[in-house]
């Protein structure tokens, strides 16, 4: 995985969001930084990349999301060759959803 050399600036926001403890806090916090704007495209990318993960074509996800086929192709090289950190999630999903089938 390659990293891109980050800006110091930019440790910041990622500590802050770390110290965020429930999804409240979380949305209130980016409710204040982000414009809606960018909260919506911030969502939308989210939803493609649930989406592709879950087999979907593009046709069927721009019509359901709305999202240029731009940004569609956008996501989905991140999820092949991005910085994995969509795949952690994905991860940490899939193994809470096996947790619960077990109960």
């Amino acid at each position: 995985m390659a990293r891109i050399a980050k800006k110091e600036k930019s440790d910041g926001l990622y500590r802050a969001i770390l110290t965020l403890k429930n999804e409240e806090e979380v949305y209130n916090f980016f409710q204040d930084l982000c414009t809606v704007t960018e909260l919506r495209a911030m969502e939308q990318r989210f939803d493609v990349a649930v989406l592709l993960t879950d087999g979907m074509i593009y046709n069927e996800i721009l019509e359901r999301t709305g999202a240029s086929s731009a940004t569609i192709s956008r996501v989905n090289r991140s999820l092949a060759f991005g910085q994995g950190g969509y795949e952690v999630y994905f991860d940490r999903r899939d193994a809470a959803a096996d947790r619960r089938k077990k109960k």
